[in-house]
C-alpha cells in the first residue's frame, strides 16, 4: 500500500508540474478593445485617451496577457502618446488590426513634449506588437520631424506583421533594448523624403531582422554605437520603383517576399555602419563620441541602382571599434560603389555640426574581421571595391571571397582602390591591391 502511495504522490506530483509547465507556455489572454474605452475610429477625433485606458488596464493584468486590440476598419487619430511599464504580466500584445494616424500640425505637442517622438513604447519586457494594420505618419506635412514609432528599454520584443507608411523622420527606432525579433514589416515613404529610415537600432543587442520590405528616402536600416549580435536576412529594400511595387502588390503579397522575388531599386546606400540609404553600419564616432559595433551578419539581399552597395563609414578623430561584420551572398547591381569602407568620413561634417566645434584627429574607429562572401554584380562607376582606411588605425583582417564585380557599360573597365587595409583574398575580381592572394586550396 505505501509503494501505491508513494507512486501516487509522484505520479500526482509529475502531473501537476506538467499541468504548471503547459499554463507557462500556453498563458491565458485577456482582451482589451479601444472600442470599450471611448476610441471613435473616425480619423478625426483624437482617441489618445482611450488608448492609454485600454493600456492601462491589459498593463495592470497579472494573471494573463494583456491584449489590447485596436479594430480593424477603423482608423484611429493620436496625439503624442507614450505607453509605459513596466507591466506586471510577463508579456503584452499590443494587436493593431486596424490604422492609426497621426496629427497634421505641431500644435498636437504640448509645450515640453519630446518633439522628437509621436509613439513610444518605454520599459516594457515581452511586448508583442503585430496585427496586420498600418501606423501612418502623414510625413509630407513635415518631413525631417518626429521619429513615428520609438522603443526604449523594451527587452524581449517580438515586432511584425504591420505597415509603416510616410513617416516624418525614422519610421522605427530601437534602443537599450535586447533580444528583438523584427519581422514581416513594410516600410515606405517617398524616395524624396530625408532622413526617413526604416529601422534605427542603437545601444541594443541580439537583434534578428528577417523577411521585411523596406522603401524610404534614407536608411533602410542604421546600426548606431552600442550594438552588437545583429542578424539581418531576407530584406528588400529601395525607394521609388519599389515602393510603387509594393503598393500594387501589398494585398496579395501581404508580409512576405513578393513570389520569392526581393526587387532593390534606386537605393543610395545598402549596409552603411549605420547604414546609409540601405543597410548603414556607420556614421560611427561622430562628434567626438565613443562608439562600438560588433558581430553583425547580413546575408541573402539584393541591391539594384544603389549608390553605395554594402559600405561601413566611420568618424575621424574618434574611438571605438567595428568588428566582426560579415556580408554574405548579396547580388549588387548598376551600383555606384558596389563595395566600400570609409574610415575618415568628413565631408559633409561642418554642414551637419553646424555651430558645434570638433576637433579632428588621427586617431578613428578600429575596423576589422570584415568579411565579403559571395558577392556577385555590376557597377555603375569604375572604381567598384573601395578600401579607404587611415594612416592611425587602417583596417585589419579584411577577408574576400568570391567576388565577381563587373562593369554595367560593356565597354569600361573597372578596378579597385586600397589604402591601408590588409588581410586576404581568394577569387576576387577586381584586384584588389593591399590584401594578400590566397588560393582556393588555401582556406
Amino acid at each position: 500500500m505505501r509503494g501505491l502511495v508513494v507512486t501516487f504522490l509522484i505520479c500526482s506530483f509529475a502531473s501537476f508540474c506538467s499541468c504548471n509547465r503547459l499554463l507557462e507556455q500556453n498563458p491565458k489572454t485577456s482582451t482589451f478593445s479601444i472600442i470599450d474605452y471611448g476610441a471613435v475610429g473616425n480619423g478625426a477625433t483624437d482617441d489618445s485617451e482611450a488608448f492609454l485606458k485600454a493600456w492601462d488596464a491589459a498593463c495592470a493584468k497579472s494573471d494573463s496577457i494583456g491584449t489590447i486590440v485596436v479594430p480593424k476598419g477603423k482608423t484611429f487619430l493620436l496625439k503624442p502618446i507614450k505607453f509605459a511599464g513596466p507591466c506586471n504580466f510577463s508579456s503584452i500584445n499590443f494587436k493593431l488590426e486596424g490604422n492609426i494616424v497621426a496629427p497634421t500640425s505641431t500644435d498636437a505637442w504640448a509645450q515640453g513634449d519630446d518633439k522628437t517622438k509621436w509613439i513610444e513604447f518605454n520599459d516594457i519586457d515581452g511586448l508583442i506588437m503585430n496585427g496586420g494594420g498600418q501606423i501612418n505618419g502623414q510625413g509630407s506635412v513635415w518631413w525631417k520631424s518626429y521619429n513615428a514609432l520609438s522603443f526604449q528599454k523594451c527587452n524581449n520584443l517580438h515586432l511584425s506583421d504591420i505597415h509603416h507608411l510616410d513617416s516624418p523622420k525614422g519610421h522605427i527606432s530601437i534602443t537599450k533594448s535586447d533580444n528583438i525579433i523584427v519581422s514581416n514589416l513594410i516600410i515606405t515613404a517617398p524616395e524624396n523624403s530625408k532622413n526617413t529610415d526604416g529601422i534605427d537600432i542603437s545601444r541594443s543587442n541580439h537583434i534578428v531582422i528577417d523577411k521585411c520590405t523596406i522603401a524610404t528616402g534614407d536608411d533602410c536600416i542604421a546600426i548606431g554605437k552600442g550594438t552588437s549580435n545583429i542578424n539581418i536576412t531576407n530584406i528588400a529594400c529601395g525607394p521609388d520603383h519599389g515602393i510603387r511595387y509594393i503598393q500594387n502588390t501589398l494585398s496579395s503579397a501581404k508580409f512576405g517576399k513578393i513570389d520569392g522575388i526581393i526587387q532593390w531599386k534606386n537605393v543610395s546606400h545598402f549596409l552603411l555602419l549605420f547604414f546609409d540609404h540601405v543597410f548603414n553600419i556607420g556614421s560611427l564616432g561622430r562628434y567626438g563620441a565613443y562608439a562600438t559595433v560588433e558581430n553583425v551578419y547580413v546575408s541573402d539581399c539584393n541591391i539594384t541602382g544603389a549608390t553605395n552597395g554594402v559600405r561601413i563609414k566611420t568618424w575621424q578623430g574618434r574611438s571605438g571599434f567595428v568588428r566582426n561584420v560579415t556580408f554574405e551572398k548579396i547580388t549588387i547591381l548598376n551600383t555606384k560603389n558596389p563595395i566600400i569602407i570609409n574610415q575618415d568620413y568628413q565631408n559633409i561634417m561642418m554642414k551637419e555640426s553646424k555651430n558645434k566645434v570638433v576637433h579632428i584627429g588621427s586617431g578613428g574607429l578600429e575596423i576589422s574581421g570584415v568579411t565579403f562572401k559571395d558577392v556577385k554584380g555590376t557597377s555603375a562607376s569604375e572604381v567598384a571595391i573601395t578600401l579607404n582606411c587611415n594612416s592611425s588605425k587602417g583596417c585589419h583582417d579584411i577577408f574576400m571571397d568570391d567576388i565577381n564585380l563587373t562593369s554595367e557599360s560593356s565597354s569600361s573597365r573597372i578596378t579597385a582602390s586600397c589604402t591601408n587595409a590588409n588581410g586576404e583574398e581568394t577569387s576576387v575580381s577586381p584586384k584588389v591591391s593591399c590584401l594578400q592572394k590566397k588560393t582556393p586550396s588555401s582556406y
